[in-house]
């Protein structure tokens, strides 16, 4: 599914990899029934179904500014050895590319990438299998990556298997053919897009902030996974590698864009995927929004 947003000048399609309807109690673990029923009635029907499961999906954000094309995480790719992980995830097969091309985005159309975070769902399409090797699938892409981010990743790699495998199939390929760009997590990237530190989830994670002619977006990453943790930015997230940083970051992301209009865009939030965070009480809540959505 591909929803149209304008920005300003800047345009925002989605492209769907996977859609993983999830239960709450594995998203947040803490979260008692009583609390979260509550949040039915605004999440419901676009980010909840009738059966209470939180309607989530992986997918890209292709953003088109007047002068680049960007690619916003790239999904899990094919292919990929992911053994011991989300099911889902392991040897997928996708027509990623032939949806990208629907939208008159060709892999070599790419002027950048832009990563929030590596983790398997966000960069697994910067390569894919050809001849037998791991290469750029967006060979004319700059592909930026917070440093503390990348650094991370590597420092713990030799430790576990999983991550190197990761870098391997997926990072290290665009590092080695020189198209890697590791930059601050303030890093202008154009002036309509900028990195906008977030850790927690991870080390060095990274929303991507878009403004142009007064209106501004904000991609989220994985600072949150649901609109449901707007309501309860304190509970623990079971994905957080750090719990209390992650709780930090959400709590930091709800001030800087709640009740401001910003037009939040969920990494996983299921379609549109687009929203404002607004008050809700004491507490807040994520209200779906149709009203710039144009296709």
């Amino acid at each position: 599914m591909s929803v149209l947003i304008r920005i300003g000048d800047v345009t925002v399609e989605r492209v769907d990899e996977i859609v993983l309807p999830t239960s709450v109690r594995w998203m947040m673990p803490d979260a008692t029934r009583e609390e979260t029923a509550r949040c039915s009635e605004w999440l419901k029907p676009h980010f909840q179904n009738a059966d209470g499961f939180l309607l989530q999906s992986i997918h890209t954000f292709v953003v088109k500014t007047p002068t680049a094309v960007m690619l916003v995480d790239t999904g899990v790719g094919n292919g990929k050895e992911r053994s011991g992980g989300i099911p889902q995830f392991h040897h997928l097969n996708t027509p990623y590319l032939e949806n990208l091309a629907a939208l008159g985005v060709t892999p070599e159309a790419v002027d950048y990438v832009l990563c929030t975070h590596i983790h398997g769902d966000h960069c697994g399409w910067d390569a894919r299998l050809e001849g037998g090797r791991w290469v750029p699938t967006f060979p004319r892409a700059r592909h930026i990556f917070a440093r503390p981010e990348y650094e991370y990743w590597e420092s713990v790699a030799p430790e576990q298997e999983a991550t190197e495998r990761l870098l391997a199939d997926s990072v290290r390929p665009v590092v080695q053919a020189g198209l890697a760009d590791f930059v601050g997590v303030d890093h202008v990237v154009s002036p309509e897009v900028r990195l906008v530190p977030s850790h927690g989830h991870t080390p060095g994670h990274v929303c991507i902030e878009i403004e142009s002619r007064g209106v501004r977006a904000v991609i989220t990453g994985d600072v949150m996974h649901s609109p449901i943790q707007c309501a309860f930015p304190d509970l623990p997230a079971a994905l957080d590698r750090d719990k209390e940083a992650g709780a930090a970051g959400r709590r930091a992301f709800l001030a800087r864009y709640g009740d401001t209009g910003t037009l939040v865009l969920g990494s996983h939030f299921g379609a549109p995927s687009v929203g404002r965070i607004t008050r809700d009480g004491a507490a807040w809540r994520f209200d779906v929004a149709l009203d710039v959505v144009e296709g």
